[in-house]
């Protein structure tokens, strides 16, 4: 029998740490307090976790930011704790994912600060991306490329030489022309692979080479509020780019595939690269590069059944000649909250219950994020409220309304989050958290948590019959979308899940019966509710 690695068809959860659990009451998640929470996510039935940054850092872009790639910021604990949490997740049959940054550090990173210090032609300042102005006196940036995060991707320095970052200014970007920049990520990836970790999910995979000679971009526009599309990403964000998805970043990944496989476990990476076709992200799992890459094509996606349709299609084309498998998600501490993408109120909580059943039901690996379980809505922060330096920079609302401090109790702020009495980073709503708890679902057959307990079970008793294979299933219904997923053998039975995207009712008789759908009345009289979704298995 072929092996199969464990991540191929695994159910990732990923936490921000930030929000998920407070153990010590200040109102900021902990590694400690995730140590606590893991048997919640044994229990909910994943395979994996994947833990946002955690390392030493300023915390101007909450991690993201990365001072010290070798420790954990005593906001979230010591390397004790995180070895204890690493143990404990073991024990319990979870993997751990940890998040890489290497596009940028921060600017109190020890080699940027030796940058400043060395000045104009150091090795030091060959570490990041610096250069001469343009215009009298280099008063100009270097060229017009502008910030995810708003407003010019260029800072002066007093010196007069410019510095490049894609993102915050506090988040000057690395050269990897450099060849001390690989030296040092490679070393990054063995200090934590060493401690144990199982993969390693990589923030803005897609950046770290910039194109000779740093032209000037033909897309760039200063991105406001306006320029955002309904998952809050830019509408231009996957336009081609100078700074993008360039050819000198595979190279990376083919040394990082090589570091990866000298460990044994089945070690893994998985690139967050937001890049304009399926055939694009296809380049980052080649056998010789990443393991995995965030399929973005359904995130982005309407709840339409047609573009479903469109992106299963496009997403084996794409990954099918590389001999990958497709990873798919739906939501990420970037994004609008499912539930408020589809919808609004219920209507949007029974979209996103469909989808999240259809996710489940496609061969490959899947990513949740936290929260999602729960159906939680994306909050409206209030401004005084808000912290995401998107925020701050102009670049549109930000972040934090998908980055809620998650309700555990029902009992009020900080609803289990954290010791009673202590503030969360972010305030929760009340009294919707205290409804969407761990603790109001808990024991709720029709809850949301529920359906996720149970479409996780399910998913885990019957994978071992079913094959990597799908297909697309026409039901002579352009609002739906159906398809079927190959038995393992030939005596086993198959798999077909159905969404209805339509307004109607639409007849579903012929598939056998309903093993699990999204809404407990979705299949009436040999018809599937609109809005719903089903499992169904004949035989």
């Amino acid at each position: 029998m072929n092996h199969v690695p464990w991540w191929r068809h695994a159910v990732c959860y990923q936490i921000y740490v930030r929000s998920f659990a407070d153990s010590d009451g200040d109102g900021i998640g902990d590694l400690a307090g995730i140590t606590d929470r893991l048997p919640y996510l044994a229990d909910l039935g994943v395979d994996a976790i994947w833990l946002t940054p955690f390392y030493r850092s300023p915390q101007a872009d909450h991690g993201y930011d990365v001072a010290d790639y070798r420790d954990v910021d005593p906001l979230f604990g010591s390397l004790d704790t995180f070895d204890a949490m690493l143990s404990r997740a073991h024990e319990l049959g979870l993997r751990v994912i940890v998040d890489i940054v290497p596009n940028h550090s921060s600017d109190e990173h020890d080699w940027f600060k030796a940058a400043l210090t060395a000045g104009r032609g150091s090795p030091e300042r060959d570490r990041y991306v610096f250069r001469d102005g343009r215009g009298a006196d280099g008063a100009e940036p270097p060229n017009n490329w502008q910030s995810v995060f708003g407003g010019p991707a260029w800072t002066r320095l007093d010196d007069g030489q410019w510095y490049l970052h894609l993102f915050d200014g506090k988040q000057p970007d690395f050269n990897w022309e450099d060849p001390e920049v690989g030296d040092e990520f490679e070393s990054v990836l063995r200090f934590w692979l060493d401690r144990g970790v199982d993969g390693f999910r990589i923030d803005v995979a897609h950046g770290l080479a910039k194109a000779p000679g740093l032209p000037d971009s033909q897309y760039e526009a200063v991105r406001g509020p306006e320029d955002l599309s309904p998952t809050g990403l830019s509408i231009e964000a996957l336009a081609p780019r100078p700074y993008w998805d360039q050819a000198a970043v595979h190279e990376v990944y083919r040394r990082w595939h090589r570091v990866l496989a000298s460990y044994d476990g089945d070690r893994m990476a998985i690139a967050e690269a937001w890049v304009p076709t399926a055939e694009a992200l296809a380049r980052y799992v080649r056998s010789d590069e990443l393991q995995q890459a965030f399929n973005f094509l359904w995130l982005q996606a309407d709840w339409s059944a047609s573009q479903f349709r469109d992106v299963l299609v496009d997403t084996y084309a794409a990954v099918e000649p590389v001999d990958a498998t497709p990873t798919w998600v739906l939501a990420n501490h970037d994004v609008i909250r499912t539930v408020t993408r589809y919808g609004d109120g219920d209507v949007g909580l029974r979209r996103a219950r469909a989808a999240a059943l259809a996710m489940l039901a496609l061969p490959g690996s899947a990513y949740v994020y936290q929260g999602d379980e729960l159906g939680l809505p994306q909050v409206d922060v209030a401004e005084a409220d808000r912290q995401d330096p998107t925020w701050r920079r102009g670049g549109g609302v930000g972040r934090d309304g998908c980055r809620i401090p998650i309700p555990w109790s029902d009992a009020g702020p900080p609803f289990g989050f954290g010791p009673n009495g202590s503030a969360p980073w972010l305030p929760q709503p009340v009294p919707l958290w205290g409804d969407l708890s761990v603790a109001s679902q808990q024991d709720d057959p029709e809850s949301t948590l529920a359906l996720y307990r149970s479409a996780l079970r399910l998913r885990r008793e019957l994978v071992p019959d079913l094959g990597d294979r799908v297909s697309l299933v026409d039901r002579g219904d352009s609002d739906v979308f159906a398809f079927a997923r190959s038995a393992a053998a030939p005596d086993r039975p198959a798999l077909v899940c159905v969404v209805n995207g339509g307004a109607a009712a639409v007849p579903v008789g012929d598939l056998g019966e309903p093993i699990l759908t999204s809404e407990p009345d979705a299949v009436t009289a040999d018809a599937l509710a609109p809005d719903t979704a089903g499992w169904f298995r004949a035989g």
